[in-house]
């Protein structure tokens, strides 16, 4: 069946870049990938996968909660130069 119609969408540049490079080392492009999802969402009659909120225990959302403020340098943290530095400080 040739390919005539086109979608045109706005999206992140970062998730499209993300997207594209785990794509990319599938051996595909972000356009194929696209359209696999399309036929896969016809043979499924809707999308592919289950869409709801993710459920995490209290401990689980902390860690989440604190790993966000590391990244946002909230958090002071430590770092070494080689793993045996880190794993002698979790030993002391």
């Amino acid at each position: 069946m040739a390919k005539s119609a086109s979608i045109s969408m706005r999206v992140n540049p970062q998730i499209k870049a993300e997207a594209e490079s785990i794509y990319g080392s599938l051996g595909m492009t972000l356009t194929e990938a696209i359209n696999i999802f399309l036929h896969k969402s016809i043979l499924e009659g809707g999308l592919p996968f289950d869409v709801r909120q993710p459920r995490y225990n209290n401990e689980t959302e902390a860690a989440m909660h604190e790993a966000r403020d590391i990244l946002a340098g909230k958090v002071p943290t430590e770092s070494y130069d080689s793993a045996s530095a880190m794993f002698a400080a979790l030993d002391e």
